[in-house]
């Protein structure tokens, strides 16, 4: 995967970068990571990418011609070797659909994403019409830009790919892949202070330990995310689990 972020702040994606997993993956070359300045596609001697709002209005709005070129300039860079792939262009914005793990999944399955991490007050609107795939927003709040919400994606996207985490299991019993929220995972010593792990998981019947995660984890969206579970098709099993721990609320 090839991933190219357009954004006037490319040092604040140095560390992200070059460290933890997407730093390993980048090493191991599952995938390129690419930083932009699309103040460099300005086309004045100013090299200014914002103008005042037609309207009038506050804020400064990014103009059209940086972004479409460097956009256009990036869809036509091919290695050698390989045919040029049409990229997936992600504007990152307040505006945007709710990034899920879901949505992470599917651009997992991309060749080349394009993320225009923009500033001021906001986009020409012909960006918006023109240029880009997907929209993207990372919660109900607004950042001063969109750098921070496209590491957050990247990093998302990135840790999906094959051989990017030690563990290939690691990913796929992650919260939301499943549709659910994550069993309680415990680690040595068996008992710390006052605290034990369960029982279950010390017993070495792997069935059954299965079995507890997949309870764990039914109970654990109960209590933190019950809308997951909005229109979920439940097995017999699962729904007895439900029916087990509404009782047990109602004892508490």
């Amino acid at each position: 995967m090839r991933i190219d972020v357009l954004t006037l702040f490319p040092e604040m994606f140095d560390g992200v970068f070059s460290s933890s997993i997407l730093g390993k993956a980048r090493d191991k070359g599952i995938v390129a990571l690419n930083t932009v300045n699309f103040r460099d596609y300005a086309n004045n001697k100013h090299n200014t990418v914002d103008d005042y709002p037609y309207g009038g209005g506050g804020g400064m709005v990014l103009k059209p011609e940086p972004i479409f070129a460097a956009v256009e300039d990036l869809s036509v860079h091919q290695e050698e070797g390989q045919e040029p792939v049409k990229p997936r262009v992600i504007l990152m914005c307040p505006q945007g659909t709710p990034f899920t793990q879901k949505k992470a999944e599917e651009l997992s399955n991309e060749q080349h994403l394009v993320f225009i991490c923009g500033h001021y007050e906001g986009y020409d609107e012909r960006i918006r019409q023109y240029l880009v795939t997907d929209e993207l927003s990372i919660g109900d709040y607004v950042l001063t830009g969109g750098e921070l919400p496209a590491m957050v994606v990247i990093d998302s996207v990135v840790r999906l790919l094959p051989g990017v985490l030690g563990n290939e299991m690691s990913a796929v019993t992650d919260s939301f892949s499943t549709g659910l929220l994550e069993y309680p995972h415990y680690t040595r010593p068996a008992k710390f202070r006052d605290w034990e792990v369960p029982d279950m998981l010390l017993s070495g019947h792997h069935e059954n330990v299965r079995k507890w995660r997949r309870k764990e984890s039914l109970f654990r969206t109960l209590e933190r995310r019950p809308d997951l579970l909005e229109g979920r098709d439940l097995s017999k099993e699962e729904k007895t689990w439900v029916a087990e721990w509404h009782d047990r609320k109602q004892k508490e």
